[in-house]
């Protein structure tokens, strides 16, 4: 590169990066050294061996991970929102009905998911804070036994829930209906058996717990799922599962152009995955960073949205003292270089939130748990410190 091109390059670095920030964010969140160094790498077509070399492998790892070996994953150009969508449009009847279990904003998206694509809601909703149990689905499905599947937002990133997954999976296949999951924070941090736990459609984005860059989604379909999709008409063309389906098993492909680079950089994170020891290891890192937030933001004499013993593991939600303006402690804690998280829809100004994905070191942590302390601070608010 000419030293004009590099000016162009510094030029818009100054445009979005003009000082150097940590990222606490719910996403997309700060890459790993590896992912950023693999997606430097020259491109090559999407129709070549090579690629579908990459595809494949990609796929294959990441099948091992969620325990998909009769589940089937495929790869998306797309956020984690266009496989929701996609769910809907390939396995739910025209007009059809859906249980939607709702804890929070992302749950309130799957339903306007279901109602702009011509099928019914039925829906479930929980009180900010608290997880659906067991017992409750039960009771709306015997009521509404019409329904033909059942959505779950495993990790509910505006109040930093995580569902009881497997149970709530396991009420939905007693009653007979397919298992919907929006996985999108929790994949890759949170652990998925997508056979065992008898799920049908999972999905997420690159731009999370995996740390690569956003543009690439990721589903996993039952072979139940799929099979009904067969007798759905109108499943649209770009998220069409089932074309989706027929380009990687014939030519280790997707229909329209893949990216590439997310490709590389997912990959490069599986390979890591089993370098630090296997799935159990990762999930054991993101617990520990989990935990270290949680305590530290009760040291601090801070609440958390989350009901004890459903908290996430890839973001705390916490709720902003009295008097104290939620948005005001994100600003803040910003300015001092820590890009945390603000409260989300109608929790913008209540709460403000820590995201504890991507490439974080342990002193990253503690540093930010003190930026926040001083920011307290200097509002004035007096807790238990």
């Amino acid at each position: 590169m000419g030293s004009v091109g590099r000016g162009v390059v510094d030029e818009l670095y100054r445009l979005v990066w003009p000082k150097p920030l940590k990222l606490f964010t719910a996403g997309p969140v700060a890459c790993f050294p590896e992912v950023l160094e693999v997606m430097r790498f020259q491109m090559f077509s999407h129709r070549s061996k090579e690629y579908r070399a990459l595809h494949k492998d990609t796929v294959e790892r990441l099948s091992r991970f969620a325990g998909a070996v009769d589940g089937v994953a495929l790869l998306f150009p797309s956020s984690g929102t266009g496989i929701m969508e996609a769910s809907v449009r390939n396995f739910v009847t025209a007009g059809g009905s859906v249980l939607t279990t709702i804890i929070g904003e992302f749950g309130s998206r799957y339903r306007e998911a279901v109602e702009s694509n011509g099928r019914k809601a039925v829906v479930l909703e929980k009180e900010a804070g608290e997880p659906v149990l067991p017992e409750e689905l039960d009771e709306s499905l015997r009521k509404h036994p019409e329904v033909e599947a059942v959505t779950i937002t495993y990790n509910e990133t505006s109040t930093g829930v995580l569902n009881p997954l497997r149970e709530l999976a396991r009420v939905s296949k007693d009653h007979g209906k397919l298992v919907f999951v929006d996985a999108v924070s929790a994949m890759g941090a949170a652990d998925i058996k997508f056979d065992e736990w008898g799920l049908d459609v999972v999905f997420t984005s690159s731009q999370k717990a995996f740390g690569v860059p956003p543009g690439l989604a990721v589903g996993i379909f039952s072979r139940e799922a799929l099979k009904k999709a067969e007798n759905i008409p109108d499943r649209g063309w770009y998220f069409d599962v089932l074309k989706y389906l027929q380009y990687q098993e014939k030519e280790w492909s997707t229909p329209s152009t893949p990216p590439i680079p997310q490709i590389m950089g997912l990959n490069v994170m599986l390979r890591i995955v089993d370098l630090m020891g296997g799935k159990d290891s990762w999930l054991s890192m993101y617990s520990e960073r989990a935990s270290m937030v949680r305590e530290g933001v009760r040291d601090l004499g801070l609440e958390l949205f989350a009901r004890k013993g459903y908290e996430s593991p890839t973001i705390t939600s916490i709720k902003a003292p009295q008097g104290i303006d939620g948005y005001e402690v994100y600003s803040r804690v910003r300015e001092k270089g820590y890009e945390i998280a603000a409260g989300y829809g109608k929790f913008k100004k209540t709460s403000f939130r820590v995201g504890h994905m991507g490439y974080m070191p342990k002193e990253y942590i503690e540093e930010v748990l003190n930026s926040i302390k001083e920011v307290l601070d200097e509002l004035g608010w007096v807790g238990r410190r």
